[in-house]
């Protein structure tokens, strides 16, 4: 069996490629940091394992938890499947036992995608988060859902009182029929971030014009994949495009003790 992961579709690449980059070059930096090249990693919220396996495959070891045992079971799946499951492993939990399944100060870095938006308190969620990184310095990678994004396509979908409820409520949500609890600005993820004893680095937009261009552009148009793609990756870092990015990526170092620790 190969150790290079499955190659993306090319739709989901182009929504998951400026966050691949982006993790790609923070390993890349805590390993020098640490001084080995092979990091512990945890995946809060990793499901089946799309990215613990890329993880994986660059020689680090990831530990996936997640409330599903179907998830799971596909992740191991997976795993066995692109030949890095000596170096991934499954454990059912989520962010409320986070510590106990998961332990306490043990990860070079701690991936936590598309979580935050749903816990009940982000802020206790995301202090179980910090907790897991090691005391001495420890990398997040934090994805979560912008308010920004949600008022734009529900304005371009003609849902104008909808984009209207998203702009004034605190959690940005449309409406009682919205399934994301919780949505955040740029300014209170960094904020956020920094009350539970993280240091915030950068913060980058993504899913900018994804989500927006009509599938059948990107389809039937020459290159424009590529040329989507390429416009992504530089809006990513450009603060003007993080009020309407669909999702926010903050990178983020421990630097000290969460509260209550």
């Amino acid at each position: 069996m190969s150790s290079e992961p499955t190659a993306p579709g090319p739709h989901t690449a182009l929504r998951t490629g400026v966050v691949w980059e982006l993790l790609r070059g923070a390993l890349a930096r805590r390993a020098a940091a640490a001084g080995s090249p092979a990091l512990d990693v945890l995946d809060t919220g990793g499901g089946s394992g799309s990215l613990a396996a890329r993880v994986a495959a660059l020689g680090h070891t990831v530990t996936v938890v997640d409330p599903s045992p179907d998830a799971l079971f596909a992740l191991e799946r997976r795993a066995a499947e692109e030949g890095v499951a000596e170096r991934v492993r499954g454990v059912q939990g989520d962010t409320g036992d986070l510590l106990e399944v998961a332990g306490s100060g043990a990860y070079d870095m701690v991936l936590c995608h598309g979580v935050l938006e749903y816990t009940d308190d982000p802020r206790a969620a995301l202090t179980a988060v910090t907790r897991t990184l090691r005391p001495t310095g420890g990398t997040l990678s934090l994805l979560a859902a912008g308010v920004g994004g949600a008022v734009l396509s529900r304005a371009l979908a003609g849902r104008f009182t909808e984009a209207r409820l998203a702009l004034a409520d605190p959690n940005g949500r449309w409406g009682d029929a919205d399934p994301v609890p919780h949505r955040f600005t740029a300014d209170q993820l960094t904020a956020l971030a920094s009350t539970v004893g993280l240091d915030p680095l950068a913060v980058h937009g993504v899913r900018i014009f994804a989500d927006l261009v009509p599938g059948a552009l990107v389809d039937t148009e020459a290159d424009a994949l590529a040329a989507l793609t390429r416009l992504e990756a530089d809006a990513a870092a450009h603060p003007a495009f993080h009020a309407i990015a669909g999702q926010l990526h903050l990178l983020a170092e421990r630097t000290v003790p969460p509260p209550g620790s």
